[in-house]
């Protein structure tokens, strides 16, 4: 071993606040979901009462998992969050195969998230479809250089891109309240409450945990987070409550700039209400927004999903030069350039529409896997040091499983052909896994 080698840090420090947890559950979570499935969600429920009962429940599933998981994140505060917790409660194979899950999802996500990046700015500036391709690819370079040279950096980028996010969606419906026409004696253009479409409720649900998601991903940090049994449910917690608030929010502004007909048949239905109020300038901004709560999105999940590969090339389930550390920058620099690359030729060869149905299932199923976990830890280790308990034990995270496992039954009745494909490729893991601890196996007879 060189001296570099020997002086090269095997864990990476806590640098993270509590500031900067929120503002990775929050950045990315808000990404395009809210700009996008709005309208679908009208369409599927059809009045007041449905599309409210479809984000309240979505986000109080959220708020459900977010308050279970975050015994797991003070239990086992360390790099790779739902990989850590399946290892524990399961063992190796079934972390192995949600590693596997995110292996396949977090370089198409980052390619969506670019290439949606870079299709907005061509609100702005005339460029070419090829060229967009490549601007969305670049824009990962870029982020993901920011995050390799310093977790610091990463971390004020999160925060400021977050606040502005924050502040700029409040603002976007502040201002469409007062100045969409109707006054207080049409707060919101919609035909009365009514009753719900029930067999839309379930439909809008998916769309809405979509819009939803992304909390997990500060679990992936753990490893980074300073005072982590306080920080990380508190994190965690917090954010998703200040998500739902926002969700309600722009929401409400929606419903007070569009017919409730108009809504549901919006393809893009943030543009279509800034400009119903705003004229063009607010299709302008509305393009800015989407451009900034995006790139929000893309670092935090550049901040956090590489530390997941980390953890599994530490456990020796992933190629071991990928849990490399920086012995200067303290980053898992390789884990990051080993996703940018796959992430960037997602970008090159696909559309977003090719890569969004890539995206079927994702990482819900897992996250109920991790909060079963929860029972299953607290009969085998008793006696492990708990800080936090979850508040509800065992009825909220019961709610949550039962909530989540409800939804991918949804999803095999509307899309059944697609989520059979997506469980399949998950599972195409398991023979992964034996055949890379026979590689393992072999690989060590062979050294000695």
């Amino acid at each position: 071993m060189n001296e570099s080698q020997a002086g090269a840090p095997r864990e990476l420090p806590r640098k993270l606040g509590l500031a900067t947890g929120m503002a990775v559950v929050v950045g990315v979570i808000i990404g395009s979901g809210i700009f996008r499935v709005p309208s679908g969600i009208a369409a599927d429920t059809g009045n007041l009462t449905g599309i409210a009962l479809v984000w309240i429940l979505g986000g109080v599933v959220a708020l459900f998992g977010a308050l279970s998981v975050a015994e797991l994140a003070a239990m086992y505060p360390a790099a790779g969050g739902p990989y850590v917790y399946l290892r524990e409660a399961y063992g190796r194979p079934l972390a192995f195969l949600f590693g596997w899950m995110w292996l396949l999802t977090t370089p198409i996500s980052w390619a969506a998230q670019s290439l949606m990046f870079a299709e907005y700015l061509g609100f702005f500036v005339p460029i070419p479809e090829q060229a967009q391709h490549a601007i969305a690819a670049v824009l990962i370079i870029l982020v993901a250089a920011a995050n390799y040279r310093s977790v610091k950096l990463g971390a004020v980028i999160q925060n400021l891109s977050t606040s502005a996010k924050v502040i700029a969606i409040v603002g976007l419906s502040v201002a469409i309240f007062a100045f969409a026409p109707g006054g207080a004696q049409n707060p919101l253009n919609a035909e009365p409450m009514g009753m719900a479409k029930w067999s839309g409720i379930g439909i809008g649900l998916i769309a809405a945990l979509w819009a939803y998601d992304g909390w997990e991903n500060l679990t992936t940090l753990s490893g980074e987070v300073k005072n982590p049994q306080r920080n990380l449910p508190l994190a965690l917690i917090g954010g998703v409550l200040l998500v739902i608030v926002v969700y309600l929010l722009i929401n409400a502004a929606y419903l007070r700039a569009l017919p409730l007909p108009q809504l549901a048949a919006s393809k893009s239905v943030a543009t279509d209400a800034a400009t119903a109020v705003m004229g063009r300038a607010g299709a302008s901004l509305i393009g800015a927004l989407v451009m900034l709560s995006v790139f929000g999105t893309l670092n935090g999940s550049i901040l956090s999903s590489p530390r997941v590969f980390f953890a599994m090339a530490e456990d020796g389930l992933f190629f071991r030069t990928v849990g490399k550390v920086h012995p200067k920058y303290e980053t898992p620099y390789v884990a990051i350039g080993f996703i940018v690359v796959l992430a960037v030729i997602y970008v090159l060869l696909r559309d977003f529409m090719q890569l969004a149905e890539g995206y079927v299932l994702g990482v819900w199923p897992f996250l109920a896997l991790c909060v079963i976990g929860i029972f299953i830890l607290r009969k085998t280790r008793p006696d492990f040091p708990r800080v936090y308990r979850t508040i509800g034990y065992p009825v909220i995270p019961a709610l949550f499983v039962l909530a989540t496992f409800v939804v991918v039954a949804n999803a095999l009745y509307a899309q059944f052909w697609s989520t059979i494909a997506s469980i399949l490729i998950t599972l195409a893991g398991l023979p992964l896994y034996y055949l890379w601890m026979w590689r393992q196996r072999k690989f060590l007879g062979d050294r000695a």
